[in-house]
């Protein structure tokens, strides 16, 4: 009798095993939810003390603690005993989600959470990349905020530049707009090889070029540098390029209907920092709040 007692019972490293595993789906979930132990204790109505120790997989826990630890978190105590059915039921969350998503929206979807979620996200947000229309403030933000940062400053234009010898606008005369962005691909794979962490400023256009932007944004922490239009205009000639007004008596309408072109590309970044009326020293607190936490 006692032989078949012991034979029945299991022996104390699969208990702490499956202590362990209990104790990682509540720290899981509880941290997919947004939430602080403190706020799950007080939710559960149970110490901070006992939740730590569950947590770390060194406290057991009855059947009445684990459902009301359960129902703070939204699952039933079968989810939590049971790691299959805990992970079963995230999956046809996600299956029914997908399945909600339109066909020409579903590529997108996939990339991004390819992109969020993949074993590269921690190489990605070393490198920011800031996108957005001539006049946003991509150079002037860029080279303070790669000080601020101390890592390198790209300007992917120069890097054109420095690969053809020539200034952009040659470039795009003599190779057209195709061959300029397969040039701008080249150059941004490039710069992404040779920096695992940099401040990169893009071409306004380089959204229009899907493969490329796909590879900036995979590869890249993206903020969008938004503005206003006419604030846009005026940066640009007060830079002295008074290209956009040569022959264009139009030019405003042209530059607002671009920028509404490209504002659901733009919108793809992981953020945007609106730079209108403000001056750099105020944008850059905004753009290093974004990208490091507030100082």
């Amino acid at each position: 009798m006692s032989a078949r007692l012991a034979r029945s019972e299991p022996p104390a490293a699969d208990d702490a095993v499956f202590l362990s595993a209990l104790g990682r789906r509540v720290r899981e979930r509880r941290e997919r939810l947004g939430m602080t132990r403190k706020l799950l204790a007080q939710q559960a109505e149970v110490s901070e003390r006992y939740l730590a120790q569950l947590e770390s997989g060194e406290g057991n826990v009855s059947i009445v603690l684990l459902r009301r630890i359960a129902g703070a978190l939204n699952l039933t105590p079968a989810v939590l005993l049971d790691g299959e059915a805990a992970d079963s039921l995230e999956r046809r969350l996600v299956q029914r989600l997908l399945e909600g998503v339109p066909a020409h929206r579903l590529e997108d979807v996939i990339f991004r959470l390819m992109r969020d979620f993949g074993q590269e996200e921690a190489a990605r947000r070393k490198r920011i990349a800031l996108i957005g229309l001539r006049g946003a403030g991509k150079s002037t933000l860029g080279v303070l905020l790669s000080r601020a940062l101390e890592t390198p400053f790209v300007e992917l234009n120069g890097e054109i530049q420095r690969e053809t010898r020539l200034p952009v606008s040659e470039v795009f005369n003599l190779y057209g707009q195709a061959g300029y962005r397969r040039i701008e691909h080249r150059c941004l794979e490039r710069v992404l090889a040779e920096h695992d962490s940099a401040v990169i400023s893009t071409g306004g256009g380089l959204v229009s070029e899907e493969e490329t932007f796909k590879l900036l944004l995979a590869n890249c922490y993206t903020v969008w540098l938004k503005a206003r239009p006419e604030e846009h205009m005026s940066r640009v000639l007060a830079q002295g390029d008074f290209r956009p007004m040569a022959g264009h008596l139009d030019a405003m309408d042209d530059l607002k209907r671009i920028l509404a072109d490209r504002e659901p590309l733009y919108r793809r970044a992981d953020a945007v920092v609106d730079t209108s009326g403000q001056t750099p020293e105020e944008s850059l607190r905004g753009l290093c709040n974004l990208v490091t936490g507030p100082r």
